[in-house]
Parts: structure tokens; sequence; C-alpha cells
């Protein structure tokens, strides 16, 4: 009895283009800043309080740097790929 070879796809198509994966690894790195935005603000002695955690950075700026990066994800994983070839016509 002869042995059936597997058949291979002719083109493996991947899920995202190269533009989306740039996308995903920006909104990564914002999403790092973000968390990094955050950091600090407090005091090596547990009986003294720094205002310092109530910054403008620590409150404001840093958790709308994070959702925007969270929203980039988001819209680096809906893109479409640009259609090059035109075989459909």
């Amino acid at each position: 009895m002869a042995k059936k070879k597997k058949e291979l796809p002719k083109s493996f198509d991947f899920p995202f283009s190269g533009e989306n994966y740039k996308l995903l690894i920006i909104a990564v790195a914002i999403i790092i800043l973000g968390f990094i935005l955050m950091t600090g603000g407090g005091s090596d002695d547990p009986n003294v309080f720094d205002q310092g955690i109530f910054s403008f950075r620590r409150i404001t700026l840093a958790p709308m740097v994070s959702l925007f990066g969270f929203i980039l994800i988001i819209y680096a994983i809906m893109k479409k790929p640009a259609e090059n070839n035109k075989e459909d016509i």
C-alpha cells in the first residue's frame, strides 16, 4: 500500500501584517511608559506622609497614557491589512 504524502498549503497567510505587529509593540511600550509614570512618590519612613503620591503625573497623566496604549492595542488588533494585490478583479 502506497503512503499518501501530506499536501502542504501553497501559501500561509499570517493573521496580522507587519504594520499590525509594529502598532502592537508601540502600544505595549506606551502602556509600560504609563506604568513607569505611576511609580514613585512614596516615603521611606512609614510614619511620614508624602504628598508626592497625589501629583498630576501619577493621578491623571499616567492613567491616560496607559489607557491610550490599551486603546491602541485594540486598534492594532482590529485593523485590517492593506490589500496590495488585486487578484479578485
